[in-house]
C-alpha cells in the first residue's frame, strides 16, 4: 500500500515537475520576447532621435565667423551677380534707391499715401502697393496669409495710411526700395498687423 502511495506520489510530482518545467519554458520565452520587442522599439526610438538631430543640425547650420563672412562677401563680389550688383549701386538709379532706403528703419511709423494698387512688372515681392513717403516713392510689400488680404485689398489710390515698417530692402531688379510692412493703419483702424511665422520673427 505503502508502495502505491509512493508511487501515486511520485506520478504526481513528476507531473507537476513536467508541468513546472513547461511554464517556465513558456515563461521564459514570453519574457524573451518581451525583451526583444523593448529593444525593437528602443532602437526605433533611438533611431528616429538619431535622425531628427540629424535633420536638426542641417537645418540650422552653424554660424559663419566674421572672417569667414567676409570671405564668402568677397568671393559673392566676384562673381557676376556681385560684379552686377556692384555696377549697379554706383548707377545713378542704384544711388537713388539707396538715398531712399537710407531715410527708413525698421520699426519707424511714417504716414505714406498710396499712389498705385500694384507693383512694378516682373515683381515677385508677393502682394503690395505702391506708396509715397517723405516725397518718395516705394514698394510697401506685404507678408499677409490669403485670409488677411481682404482689407488691403480695400486700398484705394490716394488713400492716407500710417505705416510700420519691418525692415526696407533693395535690390538692382527694382527702381524702387522695398518695405515690408509690421502695421498698416487707415482712418484710425488696423488695416494689416503681420502674425510673425511660428518659431521665426
Amino acid at each position: 500500500m505503502k508502495n502505491k502511495k509512493n508511487a501515486l506520489n511520485e506520478s504526481a510530482l513528476s507531473a507537476d515537475r513536467s508541468m513546472l518545467i513547461k511554464t517556465t519554458k513558456k515563461m521564459n520565452k514570453f519574457s524573451y520576447a518581451l525583451i526583444f520587442m523593448l529593444l525593437v522599439v528602443s532602437g526605433l526610438v533611438f533611431a528616429n532621435r538619431e535622425i531628427k538631430d540629424e535633420t536638426a543640425k542641417k537645418r540650422s547650420p552653424k554660424p559663419l565667423s566674421a572672417a569667414q563672412r567676409v570671405a564668402e562677401m568677397k568671393k559673392w563680389e566676384a562673381s557676376p551677380d556681385g560684379i552686377k550688383f556692384k555696377k549697379w549701386e554706383t548707377s545713378p538709379t542704384g544711388k537713388s534707391v539707396q538715398a531712399s532706403a537710407a531715410r527708413i528703419s525698421a520699426f519707424s511709423s511714417m504716414d505714406a499715401v498710396v499712389t498705385y494698387l500694384s507693383l512694378p512688372p516682373g515683381s515677385r515681392l508677393g502682394f503690395g502697393v505702391m506708396a509715397r513717403i517723405n516725397g518718395a516713392d516705394y514698394i510697401l510689400r506685404f507678408e499677409a496669409e490669403k485670409s488677411k488680404l481682404e482689407q488691403l485689398r480695400s486700398l484705394k489710390v490716394n488713400d492716407k495710411i500710417r505705416v510700420i515698417s519691418r525692415n526696407v530692402s533693395y535690390a538692382p531688379k527694382y527702381s524702387y526700395p522695398i518695405v515690408s510692412a509690421e502695421y498698416v493703419e487707415r482712418d484710425g483702424k488696423v488695416i494689416f498687423k503681420r502674425v510673425p511665422p511660428q518659431g521665426g520673427c
